[in-house]
């Protein structure tokens, strides 16, 4: 064998050892993102989550607004993604206790009475405007500060990550003012879920206010991190004398 020859052979030696270790540290580093994106949504391979779908208000008899259907089936993909399994569940059929299963509740709470239920248990500190007329209708108070709806220009929602006392499976809430501020806080979940595990842990509790700008234009896709309200959502309201 010439030394052509052989330089051609071992180049073609080296070229397929190096495409197999980069293939291998590949598949390390995507099957251990997968393991922590299931550890983070609690949706271990081959499990059941329950989907929450809630009820458009202004709907004659049941039916789901245009965005928190499209919402539904960004978090189907998430779960998709992790191997798991759905059951969907109308929001005034849910009957399970917090941490028996992963949970993907949509909604206000208005139009989904789990989230009202949520709110009452998880985030007291939350108040929720629930008129549908007026500058007050779907206002949301957190922190001593409210925050109303200028419909179109700038809507508000919380995203949380929350579980219950005892309880080994997580709820994400998306509650918004508006359908389209709830496929928001979804999008911005399915986006950011990776920094959100890095800053409050893979089991962290977290409650995040956005603010969703512009949604007659941009839709759901401009949201901004108004800030993290953790403290002030899930703490008990001072009694008022």
């Amino acid at each position: 064998m010439n030394d052509d020859v052989r330089n051609i052979v071992l180049g073609l030696v080296a070229s397929g050892i190096s495409a197999a270790a980069g293939w291998f540290v590949r598949t390390l580093l995507w099957r251990r993102q997968l393991r922590r994106k299931q550890i983070f949504f609690g949706l271990p391979a081959g499990s059941e989550c329950l989907l929450v779908v809630n009820q458009d208000p202004s709907a004659n008899g049941w039916g789901v607004a245009r965005h928190d259907a499209f919402a539904l089936l960004e978090i189907s993909a998430l779960i998709k993604e992790c191997g798991a399994h759905a059951d969907i569940v109308v929001h005034d059929a849910a009957r399970q206790g917090i941490g028996v299963r992963t949970e993907f509740c949509v909604g206000g709470p208005v139009s989904n009475r789990r989230t009202e239920a949520h709110l009452r248990s998880l985030l007291p500190g939350v108040a929720v405007a629930t008129g549908h007329g007026g500058p007050e209708g779907g206002a949301l108070t957190v922190g001593g500060e409210t925050y109303r709806v200028d419909k179109g220009t700038a809507e508000y929602v919380l995203l949380a990550r929350l579980t219950g006392p005892g309880g080994s499976r997580p709820v994400f809430l998306a509650s918004g003012q508006r359908s389209v501020t709830n496929q928001a806080a979804i999008r911005y979940l399915a986006r950011h879920h990776e920094q959100l595990a890095h800053r409050y842990g893979l089991d962290g509790t977290f409650c995040l206010l956005l603010k969703v700008v512009n949604s007659d234009a941009y839709g759901p896709d401009m949201v901004e991190l108004v800030s993290d309200v953790t403290a002030a959502a899930t703490a008990a309201p001072s009694p008022t004398r």
